[in-house]
């Protein structure tokens, strides 16, 4: 099912130029005694650090997931070697099994 884009545009063209005239000035460039207050600065000196430290901490944890997730590759690993090997004891049980029911059938049988 295609959505009709034409009456939607036809709805929200109207409005365009009002969100425009309202958004551009808070997209201009402020006055210079805007730019020169201490405080507004400092805070921005602050938000511009911690978004530095957020940054370096989000690449910190991506280290350590990418060594949990390699370390969830190698227990996998290890997990289906353990599987094949218990696969491999179950078949060799069940053989034993069936041949030592095979040894009492034809002694009974005798």
């Amino acid at each position: 099912m295609a959505i009709q884009f034409l009456p939607i545009i036809k709805a929200v063209a109207p409005y365009v130029a009002q969100v425009a005239a309202y958004a551009i000035p808070a997209f201009t460039a402020k006055p210079e005694a805007v730019k020169a207050d201490p405080v507004v600065v400092k805070q921005i000196e602050e938000l511009q650090k911690a978004a530095t430290q957020n940054a370096q901490s989000i690449h910190v944890l991506a280290e350590n997931m990418q060594q949990a997730i390699s370390g969830f590759e190698t227990a996998a690993e290890e997990a289906k070697k353990q599987v094949k090997t218990y696969r491999n004891l179950l078949f060799f049980s069940l053989g034993l099994s069936a041949i030592s029911v095979l040894i009492c059938l034809y002694l009974l049988l005798r």
